[in-house]
């Protein structure tokens, strides 16, 4: 059956969502999740849509890929689709006629036959990046911080640590209430911590997939002035219970393997360390 590239408009996206959403299994390699799109939707709904791009075979959705800044596409794949070399065959071909050249690198941990017929075309590793994963069937400790649920009346101080976390942050309160006006939101909360001098220090936003599903922790991120008290410790144990709260069999986060102190910190809230996976860049032709 024929496989159909396609641009969603906004209408689309919640069919999008719900597949993302369909897609994620414990157990599975941690792929593009559907809160890693209601991330996104901090651009608005808009960008958002313009950022994706669905594969379909008989009017089901077996592929999405979302653009990332100008360097990177995302892939998910449809698990049953996993070994299907005909959908890899077509991605790959759409993947290197849709990237212009100096746009090439994919983001696909999951689908071995992708990643197969991405090596045949000429694609080389990347980023190394590290997967890790909490089972949250046991009860999550205290984090010893106290921690509050992001309203409207706190959305200043958590963006404002969000742009204290990360250079270049460009997130913003009219930023926040886009992402928490979308879809994907409804099935997340961020967070903000609290030291014990009543200063916000620390921020999460987490994303489930449904009850049941793995959920997902991005971003997770420190104030620079207040790092090495172990508040990234603390947050991330937050936002593992938040999920837990939230009926998720899981909690996930990816982080670049260069990023060490950040391992170490999912590490140390009790997640688990998964075989690194790169990204793939396309070899010079």
């Amino acid at each position: 059956m024929a496989i159909e590239l396609a641009e969603p408009d906004v209408a689309d996206l919640g069919r999008v969502l719900d597949s993302l959403r369909g897609w994620q299994h414990d157990g599975a390699p941690v792929q593009l999740h559907p809160g890693d799109v209601g991330w996104h939707w901090r651009f608005g709904a808009e960008a958002t849509a313009a950022a994706v791009r669905t594969w379909s075979r008989d009017d089901r959705i077996v592929a999405v890929g979302m653009r990332d800044g100008p360097d990177l596409l995302r892939m998910a794949i449809a698990p049953d689709a996993d070994h299907d070399v005909g959908l890899a065959e077509r991605l790959v071909a759409d993947l290197t006629g849709v990237l212009p050249v100096g746009v090439p690198c994919v983001e696909a941990r999951f689908g071995g036959a992708l990643r197969n017929a991405l090596a045949a075309a000429g694609w080389v590793d990347d980023e190394p990046w590290t997967p890790l994963v909490r089972d949250l069937a046991e009860r999550v400790r205290d984090v010893g911080l106290r921690v509050r649920v992001v309203g409207p009346e706190l959305v200043e101080e958590r963006c404002a640590v969000q742009v204290a976390a990360f250079d270049g942050s460009t997130f913003t309160p009219q930023r926040w209430h886009a992402m928490a006006a979308g879809p994907a939101y409804a099935d997340a909360r961020c967070l903000v911590g609290y030291d014990d001098d009543g200063v916000p220090v620390a921020v999460a936003t987490v994303w489930s997939a449904g009850p049941g599903r793995p959920g997902l922790l991005e971003p997770v991120g420190v104030h620079r002035d207040h790092r090495g008290r172990g508040h990234g410790t603390a947050i991330t144990l937050a936002a593992a219970a938040a999920l837990q709260e939230m009926g998720a069999s899981s909690a996930t986060v990816c982080t670049p393997s260069a990023n060490v102190g950040g391992v170490a910190t999912y590490v140390a809230a009790g997640f688990r360390a998964l075989p690194e996976v790169a990204d793939l860049r396309r070899g010079a032709r």
